[in-house]
Formats: structure tokens, sequence, C-alpha cells
């Protein structure tokens, strides 16, 4: 055993946030399963129903992806008609990704399960907790960042 003095992972703050996650996800993973969807590809169809069109990098960034794991994933969904491709009239070297009626028609009908499962956390731990929660893993991004920023 490495003596440090750092905390056990499972109540670091990195342990707790990743056991909060998956704690979230996994009630609404059935669901994705159900729809045809994983988590990520889930991430991508929200983040273009959205924000509407987007290019790869900007869709990567609002999906939470690595770009080399968004590219993956957008060739797949475009395969299955969930999202469609197109040339930015503007730059020619640059694409824009859109959801496709079909990949609108999946947001649609799985949502409403979703819902179910997130109106459930804010009934068991308040609205108002819920809300408090939210606003305080902001902050710890924009910290987070801002520490980031000023070491590069």
């Amino acid at each position: 055993m490495v003596s440090t003095n750092m905390p056990p992972y499972r109540v670091s703050l990195a342990g707790l946030l990743l056991a909060a996650r998956e704690a979230v996800m996994a009630p609404i993973r059935p669901c994705l399963r159900d729809a045809g969807v994983t988590d990520q590809q889930w991430r991508v169809l929200r983040a273009l129903s959205d924000e509407g069109a987007l290019d790869l990098g900007s869709l990567a960034a609002h999906a939470l992806l690595h770009p080399p794991s968004a590219t993956r994933i957008i060739k797949d969904m475009a395969d299955r008609g969930l999202i469609q491709r197109a040339v930015d009239p503007a730059n020619k070297r640059r694409i824009i990704l859109q959801l496709t009626e079909a990949g609108e028609d999946l947001v649609h009908d799985a949502s409403p399960q979703i819902i179910d499962v997130l109106d459930s956390y804010a009934a068991d731990l308040g609205t108002a907790r819920l809300a408090a929660l939210r606003r305080e893993l902001q902050a710890l991004i924009d910290i987070i960042g801002k520490e980031e920023a000023r070491r590069n």
C-alpha cells in the first residue's frame, strides 16, 4: 500500500464526481438502449438538438467528446441516417452536422422517458438542492477552467 496524503479514491473529488455521473446515468441507460443509442451518441443528438447545426469541433465541445471520438460516432450516426453532413459553403474544408428527421424523431421519442428519470431526481433531491448542485458544479468547472488558462 502506497502512503500518500490523498483521500481514498472513492471519496476524492474525481471519484465522487465519477460515481455521481454513473448513478445519474444508470437509470437512463436502459432508455438509451431502447432507443438504440449509446451515452455518447445521445450526447451528440442532444447537442445538435439543443444547438442546431454545428461543425465537428463545436459539436465535440458541446457533447463533451474528444474530437477523434466524435468523428467515429458521427460516422456511425450518419451511416444510420440520424445525422447529415454538409460542406460549409463559406469554408469548403469545414463540415456542418445536423440532425436528420430520423435523428429528431429519436430525440423526441426518447426524451419523455429520460425526463421522467430526471424529474424523479428533482423530486427526491428537491428542486432547490438540485439547482444549488448545478450552480456549484458550474462554479467548480469555471474555477478549474480559469486555473487551466493561467497555466497555459
